[in-house]
């Protein structure tokens, strides 16, 4: 490993700091400047490198192999002259100038590289707010046309088979029969309602979440033959928009993981609007599952719909945690915050050009 020590700790020293210690064949043992409020022996003491005012005190280090002065001072460059001990390369002048200088250009690309990365990504995430429309938008239309249409049409079928039951006169082969299709159609209509619920809660267009709750619960209900329960603490009006949807898809990703998995009897989801954060929990009685098995399948991971409930949460700030042991049932917690965090983690407007850094001279 190369010892080296710099005198000068303004924008070239700076520069070296900032490149030289990250370098893992180069070790920085001192740098020297007369001012010690420079921005190189700043930064030097946050690196908890030594510093001293007195340039001359470089030359009596042990073992020092490189010694570069990016000063541009005739006297300092005359005096390392002078006391220049043996076997220590001494670079100075244009050399060091050119060296620190290249240095920072490359820092300067660097800076540059980044800003276009996150100009990148604020355009990335516009086409996600973009993309995320346009779905919403889809399983609005979906829902719509189911409802309009398939929805519409079993319906009237239904009316139609009561007629035709009622003019069957008594026969004694044919009403088993109709009595049989009429509930297929009733079936029918009773998982198609599901389906458009489940694109587009109703109750999503006033952003109410507890009826919608309360509503898919009843209709979950049905449709798992599992008895449900809903338990709602504190006021849904400070849930923000974004959030009312995200915890509700979270519910509906957890209640379908139960549907498939769990095998259970009773399943429980309780919510609970805090002074600054939201907790639900999802509770079931199922056989459960080993979290940490099912996080080293990719197969069964996907299948678990884990990482959409927990990245979910992430989106809005908050936290996911699923807790499950075989024989015991599954307990899913998340934490959503309820202060303005949009602008951390979920912020499509384009953020403004941040100035690029300047390295002191």
């Amino acid at each position: 490993m190369k010892r080296i020590a710099i005198i000068g700790a303004g924008r070239g020293g700076t520069a070296l700091l900032n490149i030289f210690n990250k370098d893992s064949l180069v070790k920085i043992v001192k740098i020297a400047d007369e001012d010690p409020m420079a921005p190189g022996m700043k930064l030097a003491r946050e690196l908890r490198i030594p510093t001293t005012t007195d340039f001359r005190k470089l030359l009596m280090l042990k073992n020092l192999d490189t010694l570069i002065d990016v000063t541009g001072s005739p006297e300092v460059e005359r005096e390392l002259k002078r006391l220049q001990p043996p076997g220590v390369a001494v670079i100075g002048g244009l050399e060091a100038k050119f060296m620190w200088q290249l240095i920072e250009a490359k820092i300067r690309s660097k800076d540059e590289l980044e800003l276009h990365l996150s100009e990148y990504q604020d355009l990335v995430r516009l086409y996600l707010r973009d993309a995320s429309h346009a779905v919403v938008e889809e399983r609005t239309r979906i829902a719509l046309d189911l409802h309009d249409g398939l929805v519409q049409t079993l319906v009237g079928l239904n009316y139609k088979m009561d007629n035709i039951e009622q003019a069957s006169d008594g026969s004694s082969t044919l009403r088993p029969l109709l009595h049989e299709v009429r509930s297929q159609l009733k079936n029918a209509i009773e998982e198609a309602r599901y389906v458009v619920f489940n694109l587009k809660p109703i109750y999503f267009e006033k952003m109410d979440l507890m009826p919608a709750l309360r509503s898919y619960l009843k209709s979950y209900e049905k449709q798992s033959g599992m008895a449900t329960s809903l338990k709602i603490i504190g006021d849904e009006v400070r849930i923000p928009s974004r959030a009312k949807v995200f915890l509700f898809r979270i519910v509906q990703e957890s209640l379908s993981n139960v549907m498939r998995h769990a095998r259970a009897k009773h399943v429980h989801v309780e919510i609970r609007v805090k002074a600054k954060d939201l907790l639900a929990i999802i509770r079931d009685d199922g056989v459960g599952f080993n979290l940490r098995k099912i996080r080293h399948d990719p197969a069964k991971w996907a299948s678990f719909g884990v990482r959409g409930i927990e990245e979910r949460a992430r989106l809005l700030g908050g936290v996911a945690s699923i807790k499950s042991v075989p024989g015991t049932g599954t307990n899913v917690c998340v934490t959503l915050p309820l202060e303005a965090r949009e602008e951390i983690l979920y912020n499509f407007k384009l953020k403004k050009r941040m100035p690029r850094r300047r390295i002191a001279r």
